[in-house]
């Protein structure tokens, strides 16, 4: 039986098929709708219809690839299944090959059928519940989407939304997995570009040798094996933001060739005689201090500044500890949801372990650790455990933290509210409502 009702779009000339077809999936617990012709299965496709699509190859008005070609332009994540008679094997292959999710070869046992339709439904449910993660994610604003309540993200949030505001190219400073990525697509998204594309490119992934073709494009015929034009990045991202990631890793040719169009606004492809007016933003992304290495020579020092009109600096999760568990529970409840499991709660300790922990990796780390949780995989698993009463609000649990490390700074102080507020890197208003909350009093802590 299946398990929760999906749609089921049956196709098939053959009016005995379609009848015996909708008793069978009925019975396994689909919504079934048979036709005689495509045209009304496909009129009911689009990007949020509930269902896959079945159908017969040989039919007199549309054979299965042009119903395929028809569907996937609708929606090109649909499944569709093809039914083939023996001799239509070689044009189900083929149909494979253009994006149909499988094809059951006549005559079949039902619940062969049943298998193959049990399975495009669930790839079919997770393509929609991931859409609606995304959706949701985009709807809320940047507050969903640079996670963090800790005084180190605040600030960071406000100067990507000023910056988004302003036209100037920015330089993204930040450890490996820190975000720089994601901070970039913040300042594109806020922006005036939005409706524009934003480009991403990794420095540091194209071979010295294929830079210049990625970034500039070339004309068919440039060089051997150039057998027609091919659009370069900075062109592709006219009126939209171009990422450059780990630019420090351009050669220096590179560079001078980027710094002509920043000047210019104006790219020229490999083998062409004319160049092509470009308007982008551009935001580049380094691990190192751009400055010093200009400074060493290692990088153009014109280059530089041209690009780092204004500058970002994301902090390691190291710096905003209080982050680690509202992030770790954030990205296990997106692969929990994502995969239809059910989210363990984290325990105390958990909680405690993962705020001791370095994370050298950063949030790319921690994300990876957090869907290995998810997915019982990691021995953080090990680490959750029961809590009194039942499992606790994951709020609950921070502010249990955060209460001990207020607790244990004004210990280390001996109550000295100002000495507290250096070891915290907390304003003082901060530290008092903090105090207030939690019913700390420094002259619990005087010696």
């Amino acid at each position: 039986m299946a398990a929760r009702v999906e749609r089921v779009l049956f196709v098939d000339d053959e009016e005995t098929v379609r009848e015996a077809l909708h008793q069978w999936l009925t019975l396994a617990g689909y919504a079934v709708s048979t036709f005689e012709t495509p045209e009304g299965a496909l009129a009911e496709i689009d990007e949020r219809f509930p269902g896959i699509l079945v159908t017969d190859i040989r039919m007199p008005r549309m054979d299965g690839l042009a119903v395929l070609e028809s569907a996937l332009a609708r929606d090109p994540e649909i499944p569709v299944l093809l039914v083939t008679g023996h001799g239509d094997v070689p044009m189900a292959v083929e149909a494979m090959r253009r994006g149909a999710y499988d094809f059951i070869e006549k005559p079949f046992v039902p619940e062969r059928l049943v298998d193959a339709i049990g399975r495009a439904c669930e790839k079919r449910h997770l393509t929609l519940r991931l859409r609606r993660l995304h959706a949701s994610t985009d709807a809320q604003g940047i507050e969903g989407r640079l996670i963090g309540t800790s005084r180190a993200m605040e600030t960071l949030r406000r100067e990507v939304l000023d910056l988004a505001a302003t036209p100037v190219n920015v330089v993204i400073n930040g450890e490996t997995g820190s975000g720089k990525e994601l901070v970039a697509q913040c300042l594109h998204a806020f922006s005036a570009r939005r409706e524009g594309r934003f480009v991403a490119v990794n420095c540091g992934a194209i071979p010295d040798t294929m830079m210049e073709s990625e970034l500039f494009g070339y004309e068919a015929g440039a060089f051997t094996g150039a057998l027609k034009r091919r659009i370069g990045k900075l062109e592709y991202a006219h009126r939209g933001t171009l990422f450059l990631d780990e630019i420090e890793a351009m050669p220096l040719l590179g560079q001078v060739k980027l710094l002509r169009v920043l000047q210019e606004r104006r790219v020229e492809r490999l083998g062409a005689n004319e160049a092509v007016a470009t308007d982008l933003r551009t935001l580049c992304a380094s691990k190192v201090d751009l400055r010093a290495e200009a400074q060493a020579g290692l990088f153009r020092p014109d280059l530089y500044y041209r690009l780092g009109v204004a500058e970002l600096r994301i902090p390691p999760l190291r710096e905003r500890q209080e982050d680690i568990p509202l992030l770790f529970e954030h990205f296990a409840a997106q692969a929990a949801e994502a995969h239809g499991r059910a989210m363990r709660p984290l325990g105390g300790r958990l909680v405690a372990d993962l705020v001791a922990r370095a994370w050298p990796g950063n949030v790319r780390e921690l994300r990876n650790a957090a869907e290995r949780y998810a997915f019982g995989l990691d021995r953080l698993g090990a680490a959750a455990e029961p809590v009194e009463g039942g499992p606790q609000p994951l709020a609950a649990r921070v502010e249990a933290y955060e209460r001990d490390l207020i607790g244990r700074a004004l210990q280390q102080a001996k109550g000295n509210v100002a000495e507290a507020m250096r070891l915290l890197d907390l304003p003082r208003r901060t530290l008092n409502e903090k105090m207030q909350r939690y019913g700390l009093s420094r002259t619990d802590y005087n010696e």
